[in-house]
């Protein structure tokens, strides 16, 4: 997979989530249609990017089964435009019942780079057909943006500090495992509040913009609505914060910590 450092930081933040095979989805979806959720992406003082992801009821249906439509736009800001732009847009269109993915689509610009891709997941054989060929897969395996939703309906009440999960996903070449590590729960503030929040800390592969060492955490709401509302990674110079900025359309109240 070719390394477009600002697109990946904005996927590696919204990625990370926990497999089937050692966690399970809870009864009870955590989001609906209609909900609209905003990050903002600082580098330092400085704002770097922008994502908004919105989940609407998709009027195509596969194999005449419903689904859920998930459309992400995700933009540089500010002077990174004339450093890096970027202009992506994602789709996914999921199950609304199990989270699984039918079909995944994206359009990347990012600066000279043009990119696209159409991907099709078939559970029942097992094969992932994308624009660079065919991928069979075992288990649960999602785009990245059904990833996160249905990372979202994992259930936690029994994690334990220190516990590791792994997650699988596809994305352009095939796919792809990383693992995140419990680190317990803390109260973290974003641009909407202070929150009780679940904290994560995702592996991260060293490279030219991150060091051996580079942490990277996540943190997650602690409550029915299980909203990332905070990133932190470290670069080999400075780091980059994901946050929160704007949220609607929940099923469940987003209540901040009362002062």
């Amino acid at each position: 997979m070719k390394k477009y450092y600002i697109v990946l930081i904005l996927i590696t933040c919204f990625n990370h989530a926990f497999s089937q095979e050692k966690a399970y989805k809870t009864k009870e979806v955590a989001f609906q249609a209609g909900e609209q959720i905003t990050y903002k992406l600082k580098y330092g003082i400085f704002s770097a990017a922008e994502a908004v992801i919105k989940v609407e009821n998709s009027p195509l249906k596969f194999d005449g089964h419903p689904a859920l439509h998930i459309n992400t736009t995700a933009k540089t800001v500010g002077t990174f435009n004339l450093l890096f732009k970027v202009r992506n847009e994602y789709h996914s269109y999921i199950d609304p019942v199990t989270l699984l993915p039918y079909y995944y689509s994206e359009t990347r610009q990012e600066s000279s780079y043009r990119h696209s891709d159409k991907v099709t997941f078939n559970h029942d054989t097992n094969v992932i057909t994308a624009d660079k060929g065919k991928f069979p897969f075992k288990g649960d395996v999602f785009d990245f943006l059904s990833c996160y939703y249905f990372a979202r309906n994992i259930d936690v009440s029994n994690l334990k500090i220190g516990e590791t999960l792994e997650l699988h996903y596809f994305l352009e070449d095939g796919i792809h495992a990383l693992t995140i590590t419990f680190m317990g729960r803390e109260q973290v503030k974003c641009g909407l509040g202070t929150f009780n929040c679940l904290k994560f800390n995702p592996t991260i592969i060293p490279g030219r913009i991150f060091r051996k060492n580079s942490k990277l955490y996540l943190w997650i709401t602690d409550d029915k609505n299980r909203i990332p509302i905070k990133a932190h990674v470290e670069l080999i110079v400075g780091s980059l914060v994901m946050d929160l900025s704007q949220a609607s359309g929940l099923k469940y109240p987003l209540n901040p910590v009362k002062k």
